[in-house]
């Protein structure tokens, strides 16, 4: 009697749209960065907190999140991350209402305890809906759309949110007081729509997901005993996986990050302008998932995320030493080839850990706390040599050296 396949179709499907739905809440940073800089009158480095409150989540959040996969399984999993998720999307509205960018901070905490929840549960939960032999292809495939909301996101967050308007410190000086305030405002206001729609799509994919019945996997194992933190740190690979991510994710939060101020110091373009080339650079970035998706059926992960660590190294020269557009054009070429880079080496770090695989994806998911460190070090870079954003760029360049390292040899599962 042949034996019936169950079919995950419908639930890989709106696992992809979780993919999305947090890359929209990523990539619009890059987009909220220089915009409450310039609503609440913030300083270099008091703008790249935005980053910190988001990739600060993930590393405190990450082993409660691990916890509550292990404990109540992917489905619930996922509920409760979309919920918090919400509760940090809503929040943006009173934070407007206030110009305070501490609540702005801590919405965007929340945000990052909810997208961690949701990373730590879909990406092992996308590598297990289909044939094992296929995972890495189909992490890829679901990151592809995060990939898409690289794009959209900033061509969003420009048309909704940019105002292209900007006055210097003398400008603003030299206004009446209530004029000031009223164009503080309303700069501050423009982000409330675009995060009370996102807030409420969460909200109803929490119930699609509530309604609809999914599978669940549990890896089974000799020894019940095993399956620990401890017991998933004695593999080498897993081990420079974290490095690996932590690095790779400092890297990419620091090149979306100064985007746009490059592409206007560097391109000479006005504010509106570089936030469409913010979203052409997502665009690469998701083109090069899907092209990379494909490349991987004929080269081993491992080796293309090696060519294309050692790619992003000569693109972070040009960008440091080149001038004027070709700046950003560097810029875009690093989203094309940046594009892999996670969930490979999310994949390639979880190979063969079987029962511990959720501990794994935790720790992880962790090490994305680079996003929140990086970024500052990269600031406090560029301030220290007069706002020179280019020098910057060495920050990211010294990152790609470890992925190009883990591509090369960390990533053999060495126990």
């Amino acid at each position: 009697m042949k034996e019936n396949k169950p079919n995950y179709l419908i639930p890989f499907i709106l696992v992809t749209c979780l993919f999305f739905l947090w890359g929209i809440a990523n990539n619009l940073n890059g987009v909220l960065i220089p915009h409450l800089r310039k609503a609440l009158q913030l300083s270099n480095m008091q703008s790249t907190f935005v980053d910190t409150a988001v990739y600060m989540a993930y590393f405190m959040a990450a082993i409660p999140a691990g916890m509550i996969i292990k404990n109540y399984g992917y489905k619930k999993g996922i509920i409760t991350g979309l919920l918090v998720f919400s509760v940090g999307a809503f929040l943006f509205v009173p934070a407007a209402n206030t110009r305070t960018y501490e609540v702005f901070l801590l919405g965007l905490f929340i945000i990052g305890c909810g997208l961690t929840i949701l990373e730590t549960a879909a990406n092992p939960y996308a590598t297990k809906l289909g044939d094992a032999k296929d995972a890495t292809t189909r992490l890829n495939l679901a990151q592809s759309f995060n990939g898409l909301a690289a794009f959209i996101a900033p061509m969003v967050g420009t048309i909704f949110i940019l105002s292209g308007k900007e006055f210097s410190s003398e400008q603003l000086s030299l206004m009446p007081e209530a004029e000031k305030i009223a164009y503080l405002t309303t700069e501050a206001a423009s982000v409330k729509m675009p995060y009370i729609i996102l807030g409420s799509a969460l909200l109803i994919l929490a119930i699609v997901f509530l309604v609809l019945k999914f599978p669940e996997f549990k890896e089974e194992s000799e020894n019940k005993a095993k399956g620990g933190i401890a017991e998933a740190l004695k593999y080498k690979h897993l081990v420079w996986a974290v490095v690996a991510q932590f690095f790779y994710v400092g890297a990419q939060v620091c090149v979306t990050s100064f985007f746009i101020r490059m592409a206007i110091s560097g391109g000479g373009v006005d504010e509106k302008t570089a936030g469409y080339y913010l979203g052409i650079y997502g665009l690469l970035f998701m083109s090069g998932r899907f092209i990379g998706t494909i490349i991987m059926r004929y080269i081993q992960p491992a080796r293309l995320l090696t060519i294309y660590a050692s790619l992003c190294i000569l693109l972070c020269f040009v960008a440091i030493y080149a001038d004027g557009k070709n700046v950003v054009l560097a810029l875009g070429g690093l989203g094309f080839f940046m594009s892999i880079m996670f969930p490979t080496i999310f994949s390639l770090g979880i190979k063969d850990l079987n029962e511990n695989t959720k501990p794994a994806s935790s720790l992880i998911v962790m090490s994305i706390i680079g996003g929140a460190i990086f970024p500052v070090i990269m600031g406090k870079v560029i301030d220290s040599f007069n706002d020179n954003i280019q020098i910057g760029y060495c920050v990211p360049l010294a990152c790609f050296f470890v992925v190009f390292y883990f591509g090369l040899r960390g990533y053999k599962p060495v126990n």
